[in-house]
Parts: structure tokens; sequence; C-alpha cells
């Protein structure tokens, strides 16, 4: 699973886990509609890391030192 893949499945298990705990779960149960929403809150963070990772390969870095030449 490439990065992109990885980091939409995870946002879209974000959202699933935020709506159900609102719309359904708590209705049921509200200390387990507390732990999905923690949980949902706890998924971009490491979302923007996975997708992030290796985003830079094949770069260098910017040379500041380097004057432009216009």
């Amino acid at each position: 699973m490439d990065r992109k893949t990885a980091y939409v499945v995870m946002m879209g298990t974000c959202l699933t886990l935020f709506v159900l705990a609102r719309g359904v779960v708590r209705f049921v149960s509200v200390p387990d509609a507390v732990v999905m929403s923690v949980v949902a809150a706890l998924i971009p963070p490491a979302a923007a890391i996975v997708g992030n990772d290796g985003g830079l390969e094949g770069t260098e870095p910017p040379d500041f030192n380097q004057r432009d030449e216009r």
C-alpha cells in the first residue's frame, strides 16, 4: 500500500469513527462513544506522518548560500 492510499484509509477510518460515535454509539454507550472519539482524534497526526513519509526522497535540500542570478 503506498503512502497516499494509507493516508486516505486512515482518514476514512477517522471520519467513520467520529460519525458512528456521534450518530449511533452515543445512544447505546456514552463511554464507548468517548473512546471512539479519542481514538479518532489520534489518527490524523499519525496519518500525516504516514502520508509525508518519503515525500522528499530524491530531492536535495535548498542551497541558501547560492546567489540568485537574475
